[in-house]
């Protein structure tokens, strides 16, 4: 799900050029292999990546990085490349357990999305998002902006792949979302930053968790609804992200696979003719739109004359995931274990 935060302003063509110097006066990136930490060799530079579009040429492994969204931060925190990252921005949540002690050594530039000038005041020498919207107009800046300032830019896979983001709101899915997508991204962080053996070994662990998560679960009499934020014009997801990924695996149904948007808006007298079993339900920590916490969205749902006569309301069939949980993410791993459990605990896993 996307930030809603107001754009920030576009650096001046002035500012701009001063980034320049400042970049080129700091010397960018080193191909110093002990600068990893882990001894991992920093061959195979300068990078060339095909990546959402764009051609993109890493000269030598990162070393002030920034990050501009939660998601790709807490994959290069999983890469323990929290040295080399010299700020990140865009959280919904608190960081993803076991991450804590690395992420306390990152400045965090924004809690939202940051302007261009706070980010070019970090000197960066590559930058990272998991949204095309955030490094494009109205986010932080468009990827050419930094491009010409000879910062290389990525974006996730998971948000191009089989995803149309010309329209307005959070994109389409033109074809389901496979986790493929998310591996895809570790693996290629992992070989900009010269550790390619740390993307292999965490993509390892992923896909033990999933295979061992779906293990034995057969839930195909339940069916699901993803709710991310927003009580007045709920974001619900669509059949095919992040939240489609984890109800494949479990053989459930989503009660909206009927729309291709990523995170359409729906009445709530839509989703109680719907009725699904489970509500799954996102637990921000934001403040940006209403009821972002689970319990401001439990409450609402037990209070609202419309929802509060639904059967998973009725029954507390509720399951609590973090906002990234339900984006594609590392996390959508964590959030596949969490519903699996939910299902386990609710005797709807088969």
């Amino acid at each position: 799900m996307l930030s809603k935060a107001t754009p920030a302003p576009i650096r001046t063509a002035a500012l701009f050029a001063a980034g320049v110097v400042l970049l080129t006066a700091c010397g960018g990136g080193t191909t110093d292999s002990s600068a990893d930490g882990g001894g991992d060799k920093a061959d195979g530079f300068p990078l060339t990546l095909k990546n959402c579009g764009r051609t993109v040429t890493v000269k030598a492994p990162p070393q002030r990085a920034v990050s501009v969204d939660q998601g790709s931060t807490e994959i290069l925190l999983s890469l323990g490349l929290a040295d080399r990252l010299a700020g990140t921005a865009t959280w919904s949540d608190p960081v993803m357990k076991g991450l804590e002690k690395a992420n306390k050594g990152v400045e965090r530039i924004s809690e939202n999305r940051p302007s261009s000038e706070k980010v070019l005041d970090k000197e960066p020498d590559f930058l990272s998002a998991s949204f095309a919207s955030t490094l494009a107009k109205g986010g932080v800046a468009p990827r050419e902006q930094f491009e010409k300032l000879g910062v290389p830019t990525y974006i996730s896979p998971a948000d191009c792949t089989g995803k149309d983001n010309s329209g307005g709101g959070d994109g389409a899915r033109t074809a389901p979302l496979t986790m493929d997508s998310v591996y895809t991204e570790v693996r290629e962080l992992s070989q900009v930053f010269g550790v390619p053996e740390r993307g292999d070994a965490l993509v390892k662990k992923l896909q033990a968790r999933v295979a061992k998560a779906s293990d034995g679960i057969d839930g195909s009499k339940a069916s699901l609804l993803y709710w991310f934020s927003d009580s007045k014009a709920p974001y619900l997801a669509g059949c095919c992200g992040a939240p489609g990924v984890i109800t494949r695996e479990l053989g459930a149904k989503n009660v909206f696979d009927d729309t291709h948007d990523e995170w359409p808006q729906i009445s709530w007298e839509t989703v109680a003719d719907r009725n699904p079993d489970v509500l799954v339900i996102g637990d921000l920590s934001r403040t940006m739109q209403t009821a972002e916490s689970a319990e401001k969205k439990i409450e609402f749902l037990e209070s609202n004359p419309v929802t509060r006569t639904m059967d998973a309301v009725k029954n507390r069939r509720y399951v609590l995931l973090s906002g990234q949980a339900m984006n594609p993410t590392i996390r959508t791993v964590e959030g596949l274990e969490r519903v699996a459990a939910g299902l386990r605990d609710f005797g709807l896993a088969g």
